[in-house]
């Protein structure tokens, strides 16, 4: 693994859930970054690609999509590198341009995220050069029916977003807000199947090699959300609320439904599942016995 990703120039940050990856592709004339973690980890961001990069320039912020953790140091790493370009998938250029948070789905989520701008949009079935290699831009809908993801033929690496992780993928999106996607998840992976990559460096958690076992285990919870609709919505909503614990770390039950009730998407969530199961008590009871969260008193702390 080290000697395919030494051969791009590639070094793997690999920073947990509430940030993403990110991904700097170097050589001895600057370097590039793909996705920039969450806005309160963005001083962290900017230290460790300054640590990569070593005095030499970052030539371009490029991103898979724009939920808040894949772009939120895209703002900070602009002010530190003011002469790096940001590259972003074409399908919310719009949005960008006129910082529409709604549609970003920044206020929607409850999240945070600092405004940038665009000097380029990555379109799919292109190529984008990195540190002297050709990168495949492909279309990667269903967790965002925008992102792309990228792939390197010659060494056979993917970077592949929220669109597959070694044991699932993304929260599908678009499901929830009464759109289809589960075809085009289904789609997704079998680009990816169809690429073959020897090595995928995924959104969130150590890259793996090889994809056919992760390609398995995304179908098998793919089935399972499509048999029951429910259980995705219940496992989105369960999402959206430890994002905000590992945003917060510890907070006051008081302080968290204030959060709850004034956040849109978990009413919009509710109507799509046809349940009004999805409360704050019921999402905590199930993340505390499932580990994710610890209940103290009238403190909520992410565990």
């Amino acid at each position: 693994m080290s000697s395919t990703l030494e051969a791009l120039g590639v070094t793997v940050l690999e920073r947990g859930w509430l940030s993403s990856n990110s991904t700097v592709v170097s050589d001895s004339h600057g370097g590039h970054v793909v996705d920039t973690g969450y806005c309160t980890h963005a001083d962290q961001t900017v230290a460790l690609v300054q640590r990569v990069l070593q005095g030499r320039p970052l030539r371009e912020i490029l991103n898979t999509h724009l939920h808040s953790d894949h772009c939120g140091g895209n703002a900070a790493l602009k002010h530190a590198y003011p002469d790096a370009l940001i590259s972003i998938p074409p399908g919310q250029a719009t949005a960008v341009s006129a910082w529409d948070e709604v549609l970003l789905t920044y206020k929607p989520t409850g999240q945070q995220c600092d405004r940038f701008g665009y000097d380029r949009l990555l379109r799919p079935n292109t190529e984008v050069v990195l540190a002297g290699h050709a990168w495949q831009i492909h279309a990667a809908p269903g967790h965002d029916p925008h992102a792309i993801l990228l792939y390197q033929p010659d060494q056979g690496v993917l970077i592949s977003g929220d669109a597959l992780w070694e044991q699932g993928f993304g929260v599908v999106f678009p499901e929830l807000e009464g759109e289809s996607a589960f075809d085009e998840v289904e789609a997704t992976l079998q680009l990816i199947e169809n690429l073959e990559p020897r090595l995928v460096i995924p959104g969130h958690g150590t890259p793996f090699i090889g994809a056919g076992a992760a390609l398995a285990r995304a179908r098998t919870r793919l089935d399972q959300f499509r048999s029951a609709p429910a259980r995705h919505s219940e496992y989105a909503a369960k999402v959206l609320v430890k994002f905000r614990l590992l945003q917060c770390q510890q907070t006051s039950v008081e302080e968290l439904t204030n959060w709850f009730d004034s956040t849109p998407y978990f009413g919009l969530v509710r109507r799509q599942s046809g349940t009004t199961d999805l409360t704050l008590p019921y999402l905590l009871e199930r993340l505390v016995g499932s580990g994710a969260a610890r209940l103290e008193g009238d403190r909520v702390f992410d565990a």
